[in-house]
């Protein structure tokens, strides 16, 4: 009681005393800026008579504004990533109300928005921070609930705790179990060494990943029961057709959904928001790009200098895909006579090493990738997003299987996983899939960022590119 009593109070303590400290950096970064008007408000506490210290009035309202959105509930990486905005959010909006009484009040829309920007900045660097003291300091096995974990030779770590932050998991595995250990003993001789592990590591959950057969699961639970463990058994255990379900709640019923994987609306709200901001500043500051590479596209060869397409989107709907021409004029009416040069051997990843269509400024751009940057437009435009799963052919569509569609489940990406893991260098189909599944599946705002930074030297590095 007192391990898991700890493992609640001191993560929250430490969270809401960070969060406290990157609200007043906000604050200072307002000041900094100029928003003379937030000063006043939040020295004033919303009266122009009576006097409230800024140093209460902002920690107090962030901290309320991110429990009552659940900034403190622990969820995947991606929840926790929208309810921080969402919490963010709420105290700017707190913010931009509380000038309307105020001798200083300024537009409510400048002050919501430099606000919340400012503070959502601060409090994710404050829970980058916490994430990095806590797993130096706090996270240690005591802390956490011993237990055996039933899977694969080979696993230590518990399926779906990935997704969570190391310092807030509430297990470390203190022994493996093969799961074909059952079936290799006979079923008394297994339950007197599952109890006797039990009793001797002073374990607390028994954890089970994988679907087992019913006859071991009534050996396990029987044994829990009467060690008193916790005994754990994966909704993911459990696949129909390849998709695993999760738990959901209608009413005070349980049930398991069977969905394909995609982004939900909260995430693409917020994914759509950073696609805005991210096009727009791109489009600004690489303008003068975008002129040099279109003037030495139109000087090397007669032809247009941008290249359209379409292309399969979110849902597999049909969206008009544009580029640096890199080939001649009429380059796609020959690609079924160099079928047999593409090396991946599937029609659907067309890639041609030395592509004999390929113009002697477009093999430059190709190499430096410069010849995707118009796709920033199709970002802007709401086609595509700055990071997801590469875009394909409408024709590839009728050669996919049924697990394939659910790489559609999220708007195609200028950059993705399967560029930052090898480009043309995967040539499996089914590995893009499942790179692009995974990143759906797992998708967070630090996994964008992360995939991002991860393109800037796969792009340097030339990594499969041609």
């Amino acid at each position: 009681m007192r391990r898991h009593a700890a493992r609640k109070a001191i993560p929250l303590a430490l969270l809401i005393t960070i969060d406290c400290v990157a609200s007043l950096i906000a604050f200072a970064l307002c000041r900094a800026l100029g928003a003379d008007w937030l000063q006043s408000v939040l020295a004033r506490g919303g009266s122009p008579d009576q006097q409230f210290p800024s140093v209460w009035f902002v920690p107090i309202s962030v901290v309320l504004s991110l429990l009552v959105s659940g900034g403190y509930a622990r969820g995947s990486q991606a929840q926790g990533s929208v309810r921080l905005l969402r919490g963010a959010a709420l105290a700017g909006a707190l913010g931009a109300i509380a000038t309307v009484h105020t001798r200083a009040a300024a537009p409510l829309v400048l002050c919501f928005a430099l606000w919340t920007v400012l503070l959502w900045i601060s409090l994710a660097w404050g829970r980058v921070l916490s994430e990095r003291i806590l797993i130096g300091i706090l996270a240690q096995a005591r802390l956490a609930a011993p237990a055996i974990l039933v899977a694969a030779r080979g696993t230590d770590t518990v399926p779906g705790e990935e997704e969570i932050p190391y310092s807030e998991r509430h297990y470390h595995v203190a022994c493996v179990l093969d799961a074909e250990w059952f079936q290799a003993e006979e079923p008394m001789l297994a339950v007197d060494r599952l109890g006797a592990l039990i009793h001797e590591k002073k374990i607390e959950a028994v954890i089970v990943p994988r679907r087992l057969p019913e006859a071991q699961l009534e050996l396990l639970l029987d044994v829990c029961y009467t060690a008193g463990c916790e005994f754990l058994y994966s909704a993911r255990a459990i696949e129909v057709a390849g998709v695993r379900p999760s738990i959901v709640w209608r009413g005070q019923e349980p049930f398991f959904e069977f969905a394909t994987p995609e982004l939900e609306g909260q995430q693409l709200m917020v994914k759509r928001c950073l696609d805005l901001i991210g096009a727009t500043v791109g489009l600004v500051l690489l303008s003068p790009l975008f002129l040099l590479v279109g003037l030495a596209v139109k000087l090397d060869t007669p032809g247009p200098v941008f290249f359209s397409q379409d292309r399969a989107g979110l849902g597999g709907r049909r969206f008009r895909m544009y580029k640096f021409r890199t080939m001649g004029v009429g380059a796609d009416t020959e690609k079924p006579n160099l079928v047999s040069l593409n090396h991946t051997g599937d029609s659907r990843l067309f890639k041609i090493p030395n592509d004999p269509r390929i113009t002697r400024v477009g093999r430059f751009l190709r190499r430096w990738s410069l010849d995707e940057l118009p796709q920033i437009w199709n970002v802007f435009r709401g086609d595509m997003s700055l990071v997801g799963p590469r875009p394909f052919f409408e024709s590839d569509l009728e050669d996919y299987e049924a697990h394939h569609f659910r790489r559609l489940g999220a708007k195609p990406g200028v950059t993705g996983l399967w560029q930052v893991s090898g480009r043309s260098h995967v040539v499996d189909f089914e590995e893009v899939v499942r790179l692009d599944r995974e990143y759906i599946e797992h998708w967070s705002i630090w996994l964008d960022i992360s995939i991002m930074l991860r393109t800037i030297p796969a792009v340097f590095g030339r990594h499969g590119a041609y």
